[in-house]
């Protein structure tokens, strides 16, 4: 698919280079470029859609149609309900009018699905959108909640981002940065969508509100736009920017996705704009949905290949790895997650900090021992110190639910102590007994799940300012 689109970056590219052309050569090689662009945006569009709408008929049939959003799949269901009065959910569709209906019409007209953008339209814009979401209010009742984001290509829309989901919260607070590179963009959408359980412990999304908000041309160049957007019932505070600029064909662009695993977790933080990369995030969300009360949990290995799976959707197309976390069994999320850390070419707490966090478990007053390791903790990198943080709120609710997937504090000590902290490959640390070392990774690990008091991490980094807003 990356291959197909940069061919229509190149062909889009080359139809406006022989438009300023009036040779009559220029115009017929256009017109072929034109008529092999269609060909590609058609395939495109007839292969992307991912998003299913299931439709059951009353005589026992049964059609999956594939739709290309979120947004497109619930104007869908929201038509229907109109048309028939009742809930989509309790209807039964009749499909064979519609079915045969639909091969008569392909078999007479063939309905257009290219998204080419005749000369003589808005272009839309070319460069790069920063979308903040702030927050939201105006829910009924506490939920699970997160909001999505889908954006247009010349007529095609994708989901383009989401941000993480705020479990039980009546008025959740993101402060999520997303910075998307877009390419004849006329509308960005909106979704809230609450997580619920359903039988099985299946997760199921329900939109609470959707919206659109219309892209002008006329953007102020790199200023802020504070916004508040109304989804239905729920009102959420975003805030735009827009730099123009040319784009680079698809698959060039140093925004494309790049490795994760193996990567300094500084170096994955800065490319992604947040302060805990997106693989600890979206794994430790998806362990406290459905994994908090797994018996063994972290302890009980996944399967091997569902691990893999997973390591290499994350390293390649993180929408994609978003939604197998959700397929596959919790144990190997947990997996992926330790492999993650066990793979980082430096641990999470840097070896220099390693001495210096022994010696500091050697104070014997409590007082001064917690003022050592907090103060010692601020030290770390911004990056690691929130993701460690983040990590240990997170086994801290682990802990909590120990009577049910009998995984305690020691246990969880054990478990992350020697991918969290292991000392310099000097000199001075070869002296260090492998017991010893050890012992210091599992006791470190283990005072911070006990310390009630540390600091809140921040999971994004803080690039909007009031003083910015147009």
């Amino acid at each position: 698919m990356k291959d197909l689109k940069q061919k229509i970056f190149l062909l889009r590219r080359n139809i406006q280079q022989e438009k300023r052309s009036s040779k009559i050569l220029a115009m017929r090689t256009s017109d072929r470029a034109k008529k092999k662009l269609l060909e590609y945006e058609s395939w495109m569009l007839t292969h992307s859609p991912t998003v299913p709408l299931e439709l059951h008929s009353r005589y026992g049939k049964s059609h999956t149609l594939l739709l290309s959003s979120l947004y497109e799949l619930y104007e869908w269901k929201d038509c229907i309900e109109k048309l028939t009065g009742e809930s989509f959910e309790k209807i039964s569709v009749d499909l064979l009018k519609l079915t045969s209906s639909c091969v008569k019409l392909r078999s007479v007209h063939h309905p257009p699905s290219s998204s080419f953008i005749e000369e003589n339209t808005d272009k839309g814009l070319c460069g790069t959108l920063s979308v903040m979401v702030h927050s939201a209010t105006g829910y009924q009742k506490p939920a699970n909640t997160y909001i999505s984001l889908e954006l247009d290509s010349f007529g095609y829309f994708e989901n383009r981002g989401q941000t993480r989901v705020l479990m039980d919260v009546s008025e959740p607070i993101w402060e999520e940065e997303f910075s998307l590179e877009v390419d004849g963009a006329h509308c960005l959408r909106l979704l809230c969508i609450q997580q619920q359980e359903t039988g099985e412990s299946l997760i199921e999304d329900k939109i609470l509100g959707k919206t659109q908000v219309e892209l002008e041309t006329n953007f102020t160049q790199n200023k802020w736009r504070r916004t508040v957007v109304t989804l239905n019932e729920i009102q959420v505070s975003v805030s735009l920017k827009y730099s123009a600029h040319g784009l680079q064909p698809p698959g060039s662009s140093c925004t494309d996705q790049s490795d994760v695993f193996g990567v300094l977790l500084g170096i994955t933080a800065e490319r992604e704009g947040v302060l805990v990369p997106n693989i600890v995030r979206y794994c430790v969300e998806e362990i406290d949905r459905r994994g908090l009360e797994e018996v063994g949990i972290y302890r009980i290995s996944g399967i091997a290949t569902e691990i893999q799976a997973l390591r290499t959707a994350f390293n390649t197309n993180l929408q994609d790895a978003i939604t197998r976390l959700k397929t596959v069994d919790v144990n190997a999320v947990s997996g992926t997650l330790k492999l993650y850390f066990r793979e980082l070419p430096e641990p999470l707490i840097p070896p220099e900090f390693f001495q210096p966090l022994a010696r500091g478990l050697e104070i014997a007053d409590k007082e001064k021992k917690e003022y050592s390791m907090i103060e010692l903790l601020q030290e770390i990198p911004d990056a690691n110190r929130n993701t460690f943080l983040f990590l240990v709120q997170h086994l801290k609710r682990v802990s909590e639910k120990k009577d049910v997937n009998k995984m305690t504090i020691h246990n969880l000590a054990t478990v992350f102590g020697p991918s969290l902290l292991r000392p310099p490959k000097d000199s001075q640390s070869d002296a260090v007994d492998i017991s010893q070392e050890v012992v210091v990774q599992v006791q470190v690990v283990f005072y911070y799940l006990l310390y009630n008091n540390l600091p809140a991490p921040q999971t994004r980094r803080k690039t909007y300012t009031e003083s910015e807003e147009t």
